[in-house]
């Protein structure tokens, strides 16, 4: 009887705890607006995604760039955009490779952003926190993406906290070189 009750109260919990959990993530994604100016950063990484027939581009702000060629943490106003591209597809639905190997993008369907503000993410539970980084999706009109699940962009980030949540840093280091 007594595990009956405790069934009953946990799944309560997590009824009412989990849909939150979630809103919560979502309310403080209007804090990143949109990077006007990535283009303006550096593009320090070009990734094929051959299976999902994109490309993406990945721009910084040239402060990242320093801190990472310094090894030291990403400094309050770090913003990393990136650029998602359809690649271009032949007859047969394929991407289409150049002459350099790399996927030929074609029209950019999104854009995502993270951007690192002191104080920032302090509302979010320690099995999501992601330091003071917030994330935010944006269609191709640069418009904010309602429909992004942004949770998954914390715990994607979540296990890089030794890299200040930032993947690839290692290639970051490279483009400070």
């Amino acid at each position: 009887m007594i595990s009956l009750r405790l069934t009953a109260a946990i799944a309560l919990v997590a009824s009412v705890c989990g849909p939150a959990l979630v809103v919560q993530v979502q309310a403080s994604a209007d804090k990143v607006a949109f990077p006007e100016n990535y283009a303006k950063g550096v593009k320090w990484l070009v990734v094929d995604k051959a299976d999902a027939k994109q490309v993406h581009e990945l721009y910084a702000t040239p402060e990242a760039i320093e801190a990472a060629r310094m090894g030291q943490p990403m400094p309050n106003g770090t913003v990393f955009t990136v650029v998602q591209y359809t690649a271009q597809l032949d007859a047969q639905g394929n991407p289409v490779k150049g002459a350099d190997g790399r996927l030929v993008k074609g029209e950019i369907r999104g854009f995502n952003a993270m951007e690192k503000r002191t104080g920032w993410g302090s509302e979010y539970p320690d099995t999501l926190r992601n330091g003071e980084w917030e994330y935010r999706a944006f269609t191709a009109d640069k418009k904010p993406n309602e429909s992004a699940k942004l949770t998954a962009c914390f715990e994607c980030h979540k296990p890089l906290a030794s890299q200040d949540f930032v993947h690839a840093y290692d290639k970051l280091k490279e483009a400070a070189r």
